[in-house]
C-alpha cells in the first residue's frame, strides 16, 4: 500500500491497490500550469483504490475542459489527481504527492511536443510527439 499527502499534510491517502499504465512525464501545458512545473508526473489508479485517510472535506476541483475535474488541497494547493467524467472507474494521479517510493519508474514523456523550451529531455524514454507547442492551447 501507498500512502502519501498534500502539502500542508491536512489532507492524507492510501493506494490500495496497484498503479496502472505506465508512470509517465506528460509536458502538456494543462500539466505544466497545474503542477508549476516543467511536467507533471501522473499514473492511473482505480478510483476505489483510493482512500482518504483525514481531510477528504478539504478536496476541491476544477474544470480544466469538458468533463476533466482535476482535484486539489484547497488548504495548500497541492495538486492530487483528474478523473474524467467518461472513465470514473479510473483517475490521473499525481505521483508527487506521495510519501514513499512506488517501486516503479517513469516509462515515457508524454505531449512533448508541448514541452518548454528550457526542458532538454536527456534520457532514453519513448517520447509522444503530440500537443501544441509551447505557448499554445489546445
Amino acid at each position: 500500500m501507498l500512502t502519501g499527502s498534500c502539502a500542508c499534510g491536512q489532507i492524507r491517502y492510501e493506494i490500495r491497490g496497484e498503479l496502472l499504465g505506465p508512470i509517465t512525464y506528460c509536458h502538456c501545458w494543462r500539466c505544466r500550469k497545474h503542477s508549476g512545473s516543467s511536467f507533471g508526473t501522473t499514473v492511473g489508479v482505480r478510483a476505489g483504490d483510493l482512500a482518504f485517510v483525514s481531510g477528504e472535506d478539504r478536496l476541491a476541483y476544477w474544470e480544466s475542459s469538458p468533463g476533466i475535474k482535476r482535484y486539489f488541497a484547497s488548504c495548500c494547493g497541492s495538486p492530487l489527481y483528474k478523473r474524467p467524467d467518461e472513465s470514473p472507474d479510473l483517475v490521473g494521479f499525481r505521483l508527487g504527492t506521495l510519501d514513499g517510493d512506488p517501486d516503479r519508474r517513469a516509462e515515457m514523456h508524454f505531449h512533448v511536443g508541448s514541452k518548454a523550451p528550457w526542458v532538454e529531455i536527456a534520457d532514453e524514454l519513448p517520447q509522444e510527439p503530440g500537443g501544441p507547442p509551447f505557448g499554445e492551447r489546445d
